[in-house]
C-alpha cells in the first residue's frame, strides 16, 4: 500500500521489482501450507510494465484441484501481506491445461502475459 513520507504529502507506491519479490516470497510461504499450489504468477499492468500509482496486482494461481467453484476459490488465499491490492484468479491444473486450447481473448492474453514467480518442482 502507499505510504506517506514523514516530511511530505507525496505517496510512494512500491516499484515493480518490490511487488514481484513480495509475490515470490508470498508464493513460497503459501506453498509450505498448501502443497496443492503448483504455480503462481502475475499478469496485467505489472506484467506489461504499465503499472502506476494505484495499480493492483493481477495474480493467477494454479492448484492441483479444488472443491470450490472458480469464483469462490480466491477466498481461501490471504493476500493482505502483499504490498498492493490483489485481484486473484485460481485455476485447477485441468482448467489451466484446457485453457491452452481456449480461443477467447482474455484466456489467450492471460497465458501469453503471465510472469511466473513460483513453480512447484516435480517430485
Amino acid at each position: 500500500m502507499p505510504v506517506k513520507s514523514l516530511r511530505s504529502s507525496v505517496l510512494v507506491w512500491p516499484r515493480r521489482e518490490q511487488v514481484e519479490s513480495a509475490l515470490s516470497s508470498w508464493s513460497q510461504d503459501a506453498a509450505l501450507g498448501r502443497p496443492d499450489l503448483l504455480q503462481a504468477g502475475y499478469f496485467g499492468s505489472y506484467a506489461r510494465g504499465e503499472e502506476g500509482v494505484g495499480s493492483d496486482l493481477d495474480v493467477v494461481l494454479v492448484v492441483e484441484r479444488s472443491a470450490l467453484p472458480k469464483m469462490r476459490r480466491s477466498i481461501e488465499w490471504k493476500t493482505t501481506k502483499l504490498p498492493v491490492p490483489v485481484d486473484l484468479l485460481v485455476f485447477t491444473r485441468d482448467e489451466w491445461d484446457k485453457a491452452a486450447d481456449a480461443e477467447d481473448r482474455f484466456t489467450a492474453t492471460l497465458r501469453r502475459e503471465t510472469v511466473w514467480v513460483y513453480r512447484r518442482e516435480r517430485q
